[in-house]
């Protein structure tokens, strides 16, 4: 699975480095490192609605701290279970 974090200017502002960090500490709490690659987009298209990540093919907008776990319960560990 491969996981992007945009990184551009509007979700840099909206706290994209947060996600990240949390995406590192979640893959390493459900011992993923082997099944899921993460790296930084510079845009994702989504700017008004940042923070914005693609898993795999889809777009998943308004990513904060306060959803985080929810979205990645449904967009990633869902999908490798």
């Amino acid at each position: 699975m491969n996981i992007y974090v945009c990184v551009g200017s509007s979700c840099h502002l909206r706290g994209s480095y947060d996600i990240i960090n949390l995406m590192k500490e979640y893959i390493e709490k459900y011992k993923l490192d082997d099944k899921v690659t993460l790296s930084a987009a510079f845009c994702l298209g989504r700017c008004t609605d940042g923070v914005s990540i693609k898993v795999d093919d889809e777009i998943i907008s308004g990513v904060s701290k306060d959803n985080f776990s929810e979205i990645f319960d449904k967009y990633v560990l869902s999908k490798l279970q």
